[in-house]
């Protein structure tokens, strides 16, 4: 029987356009549906990574490495109904310590789209929550999606991979915060709502700010994205009113021309009663005239001056990752040392059940040629015969346990079952 090994099938944003990511987005929900629901046959522990940018299937499986891998690429075909050969020369896949040290890497943000993100380490978590709740992860994956979270903690903790804003919405924010000060009671306004307005939008509320305004050149569509906190919503002919009431400015349109000029702004500022503003132009070509860099008391960002911040920050972002790297190894290592004594335990179990039957079947058939044996007699033997089988296995007990970290751990361990007639099925 093949020895059970940790297996990774991935696809992400590496490999595959975000169309082909969201035909293969899958749950454990998905896996319930299949008429043979996994884990089954060869498939003894699952657990399913699926994001915007990635899907990936966790395993521990009892096959060698090609047989795993088309076990699983055959749970995705049964998911989707998707001939293999529309996806599989966009997958990877990783086993052993490949495996373990791609999903750390995952967890500690090195594989992101976002040098560094935050936000895959809740979604390692989540998946390894929803594996558990789903009685799919058993010891080996438990061990391991339980060293990646702790990985993907200490590399935001120990390092600064996670320390500097790394898109465009996060430095604009940061921008503005260290212009005006703490956003927490400040008013914000998104003007526009295409792709990086939502961005933009995204990123204040992920601040826990919550004075939001919006303005677009539909209303209708402005009221629909604002019902999810309530915020004002303006069109663009009211912005003067909505740039009086703002602190904070952000201008994502896709108009050919300028939506915020001077005279607007001027005529905003004389009604604001010396509060600063600041704008923050995302657009091109350029919502904000440049012009209002006169105006005292405004402050304007454009997209370079953004890039430049942005630049430096995943520069920064980029020397942290040597450090993060020597993390994940040093966990990988404790990890297979983990494991090591996850494949012996059984085993260990095992061989302590087998030598307590001999023991109680022995004991019993002795005791029936001994007759009637008054209590104190019959827990001396009874001390005695648990004394010499504690003996015996202590010694085997313990070179078992340093056997652990041997790289040929599984070997061993299969020389003992072999030695001593203990069953593979009792392991798990």
């Amino acid at each position: 029987m093949p020895h059970t090994q940790l297996s990774c099938l991935t696809l992400s944003h590496h490999t595959a356009p975000v169309e082909l990511r969201e035909r293969l987005h899958c749950s454990l929900a998905d896996v319930d549906r299949l008429p043979l629901a996994a884990p089954a046959g060869p498939i003894r522990e699952l657990a399913i990574l699926s994001t915007c940018n990635r899907v990936e299937l966790y395993a521990a499986i009892d096959a060698d490495s090609a047989a795993a891998r088309n076990l699983l690429i055959d749970l995705l075909v049964q998911i989707h109904g998707l001939a293999p050969e529309t996806f599989t020369h966009q997958l990877l896949y990783y086993d052993g310590r490949a495996a373990v040290t791609h999903l750390f890497r995952v967890a500690a943000g090195l594989d992101s789209l976002v040098l560094g993100e935050t936000q895959i380490l809740g979604q390692v978590t989540d998946a390894y929550v929803s594996a558990v709740e789903a009685k799919v992860c058993g010891p080996m994956l438990s061990a391991l999606f339980r060293a990646a979270i702790r990985t993907g903690k200490r590399a935001r903790t120990e390092t600064a991979i996670s320390a500097n804003p790394a898109s465009i919405s996060s430095v604009a924010i940061t921008l503005a915060q260290n212009t005006i000060g703490n956003l927490s009671e400040r008013r914000c306004l998104v003007i526009g709502l295409g792709e990086m307005g939502q961005l933009a939008l995204k990123a204040l509320r992920a601040r826990g700010l919550s004075r939001i305004a919006v303005a677009n050149r539909s209303r209708a569509r402005a009221e629909a994205v604002a019902a999810a906190w309530g915020g004002p919503v303006y069109t663009l002919e009211q912005l003067p009113q909505a740039l009086a009431e703002a602190d904070v400015v952000i201008s994502a349109t896709a108009a050919p021309h300028v939506v915020v000029d001077g005279a607007t702004v001027a005529a905003a500022m004389a009604q604001r009663h010396r509060r600063d503003l600041v704008l923050i132009d995302l657009a091109v070509p350029r919502d904000v005239d440049p012009a209002v860099r006169t105006l005292p008391g405004v402050y304007l960002f454009d997209l370079d001056e953004l890039q430049g911040y942005l630049d430096d920050s995943l520069a920064a972002r980029q020397q942290q990752i040597p450090r993060v790297e020597v993390i994940i190894a040093q966990e990988a290592d404790a990890f297979e040392a983990e494991l090591h004594a996850l494949m012996m335990r059984p085993l260990i179990v095992d061989l302590r059940q087998r030598a307590e039957a001999i023991r109680r079947r022995e004991l019993q058939r002795t005791l029936r040629h001994l007759g009637d044996l008054d209590p104190q007699t019959l827990a001396h033997i009874q001390r005695l015969s648990r004394s010499l089988v504690n003996k015996l296995l202590h010694e085997p007990t313990i070179r078992l346990k340093e056997k652990a970290n041997d790289d040929q751990a599984a070997g061993y361990a299969a020389a003992v079952r072999d030695l001593f007639g203990l069953s593979e099925s009792d392991e798990s």
